[in-house]
């Protein structure tokens, strides 16, 4: 792989994520009900950075958990021929909450369209909006991000890297060549 370009460093995502965390106050017109799912792997410590946010700007606490979504997606043969069972951690009752589903990039659709089957089995939530660090583009179901911390136009070849310092040791967003 060939690094094209490097997209946004530490600064850039801690941007993006204070002004997602306004929007979705905005949005939803403070934080009542409202919980934060990641979705594992990097979603979830991102869930966490936006509720960080959230309490700085409104002083509350905005409930955190996140969902491991293997087993429900579609295309799990050809992830793994014997697939592992994960936990689902909701981390708090979803049922007649605004759940705001986290990831990192948002490419097919299809983690988050598994995520939200999911969600749905630990209750009925009163919404459910998605907020993605990245937008790539190249979606196959009909599903779009609420709120975007930035929107890269890429090709199916190309490989959308996010670093985050809770894993990766520092925090980035690269694009690569295959």
């Amino acid at each position: 792989m060939k690094l094209k370009a490097n997209l946004l460093d530490d600064n850039a995502i801690r941007r993006s994520l204070i002004r997602i965390s306004h929007e979705i106050i905005e949005k939803n017109k403070g934080v009542e009900d409202i919980v934060l799912i990641g979705i594992k792997r990097r979603g979830y410590p991102l869930a966490k950075r936006i509720a960080e946010n959230i309490e700085k700007i409104e002083g509350v606490s905005v409930e955190v958990g996140y969902v491991d979504i293997s087993l429900y997606r579609d295309d799990i043969t050809e992830i793994k021929e014997s697939p592992k069972v994960n936990s689902v951690d909701l981390g708090a009752e979803v049922k007649g909450k605004k759940v705001i589903l986290v990831d990192d990039v948002l490419f097919t659709c299809r983690t988050v369209r598994a995520a939200i089957e999911a969600i749905m089995d630990g209750g009925r939530p009163l919404s459910i909006q998605l907020a993605v660090l990245i937008d790539r583009g190249h979606k196959e179901l009909p599903i779009r991000a609420d709120y975007v911390g930035k929107n890269i136009p890429t090709s199916k070849t190309e490989i959308v890297a996010v670093e985050i310092n809770e894993i990766d040791g520092n925090d980035s967003v690269k694009i690569y060549e295959s």
